[in-house]
């Protein structure tokens, strides 16, 4: 067997939760999928199961419908589950079927990745009989757009150096600023349970919307002028720019496979991560798709996936 094989669920496994922007009760099951087959939605309250394809060009961005991403191919649409793409891309499980009940994805419990990525633990993680292909940058690619700067660049490993900017005393100069190495960080224990996050004031105009019906202090970490009102406090001191981090590991995988390279970005955002892997994937020359034979040429940042799937 190739040292890195690429990976599924041994069983089917299911969640309930509500949709954050709909409100809507929903449930997701995550099934088995045979190798080479990718990350797929189904849309199970829709005539023949619908699908839609994990892929950057299939993703939509949509001012009147809040933060969040739309996956739409022909006219089915998938929304919100840019947290579900994290835990399986944090999991290192290529392949998968993704059936929901619901337009909008649920949330589960608490607004971050980690309830995702037990589930698919419990579940048990599988090795299969094809390599592992992994998306390796070899030159720099940068995208700038009205003072919002993203690049990305070789590196090998996988990295993520993030920069917030919200002029808010929770922040303060020392929690704007992250650097994730995954060879030096876990993404099950540091990563996947920073959650999503919003101001008061935001929450009550999108309300006012028809949006983020679905929001409480049950999934989501909410700011007032001055401080953090849920009575548990953070998780993490920079927990809200870690959650950018999740997000980012989440849009990045719409390329279909693991990146190996370092992003880096100031004010990021779903819809700037997906500008990126759409100008990633545009310079062919910038990239190159890599399998490893043995385990010595796997870098450190991907040797923890071994040890998630063992537990």
């Amino acid at each position: 067997m190739n040292a890195k094989p690429q990976r599924t669920i041994r069983r089917e496994v299911s969640f309930e939760g509500i949709g954050l922007h709909t409100g809507a009760r929903g449930e997701v099951t995550f099934r088995p999928a045979p190798p080479n087959s990718g990350i797929r939605f189904l849309r199970g309250d829709l005539p023949g199961k619908a699908e839609v394809q994990v892929r950057p060009e299939n993703a939509h961005f949509d001012p009147g419908a809040g933060r969040r991403t739309i996956l739409q191919q022909g006219d089915v649409q998938i929304h919100t589950m840019e947290h579900i793409l994290a835990a399986v891309s944090g999991l290192g499980i290529d392949n998968l079927v993704i059936e929901t009940s619901t337009m909008e994805t649920p949330e589960p419990i608490d607004g971050s990745a980690a309830p995702i990525a037990r589930l698919l633990k419990e579940a048990g993680i599988e090795d299969q009989e094809r390599p592992k292909r992994h998306l390796k940058v070899t030159k720099p690619v940068q995208w700038r757009h009205d003072g919002i700067e993203l690049s990305a660049v070789p590196y090998n490993g996988f990295k993520l150096d993030f920069t917030i900017d919200f002029p808010h005393p929770v922040f303060g100069t020392e929690n704007r600023h992250v650097v994730v190495d995954f060879a030096e960080h876990s993404y099950v224990k540091e990563v996947a349970r920073a959650r999503t996050f919003g101001f008061m004031q935001d929450v009550e105009a999108m309300r006012s919307a028809g949006l983020a019906l679905g929001g409480s202090l049950q999934n989501a970490i909410v700011l007032d002028e001055t401080r953090v009102l849920n009575t548990e406090g953070l998780r993490y001191d920079n927990e809200s720019v870690k959650h950018k981090v999740l997000d980012a590991i989440g849009d990045l995988y719409l390329l279909g496979r693991p990146l190996i390279g370092q992003y880096t970005a100031f004010k990021p955002g779903h819809a700037l991560n997906n500008a990126l892997a759409r100008a990633l994937l545009a310079r062919t020359d910038a990239w190159d798709l890599v399998s490893f034979d043995t385990d010595d040429d796997v870098p450190s940042a991907f040797q923890d996936w071994a040890a998630i799937g063992a537990a």
